[in-house]
């Protein structure tokens, strides 16, 4: 169990590195031409404060454990990585982006699942 909470840790790391690198390097005009409608609703500050929050998530998921600092930040991490996508939910519920929804349900499931793990039975 431990080897695929690692390998999941480390599939959502590697998708939220890369998503808030993006949110970090684009404006909001720029990610809605590239296909996230939802950044025009929002001002740069938000979106860069979602790409940060992402960063850091992706960087706790990996870092503490992989270190042996601060262990505590994985499952804290991926707690709040889930209520991030709660959030992204509601945002394109609202939005009617009913793809994305799903998309923010799996992301949401595998967070939880991590920190489930790293809180409970397999604490590192």
């Amino acid at each position: 169990m431990n080897v695929f909470l690692w390998i999941v840790a480390g599939v959502l790391a590697a998708v939220f590195l890369l998503s808030g690198a993006m949110k970090l390097s684009r404006s909001p005009q720029q990610l809605a031409a590239s296909g996230l409608g939802w950044a025009e609703g929002f001002g740069a500050g938000p979106v860069k404060a979602i790409g940060a929050a992402e960063v850091l998530a992706g960087l706790g998921l990996v870092l503490p454990p992989l270190v042996g600092v601060a262990e505590i930040l994985a499952p804290t991490a991926a707690t709040g990585l889930a209520v991030l996508m709660l959030g992204a939910a509601v945002t394109h519920g609202r939005r009617s982006e009913f793809q994305m929804i799903v998309v923010n349900g799996v992301l949401l499931a595998l967070a939880a699942v991590v920190a489930w793990g790293r809180f409970g039975p397999h604490a590192l």
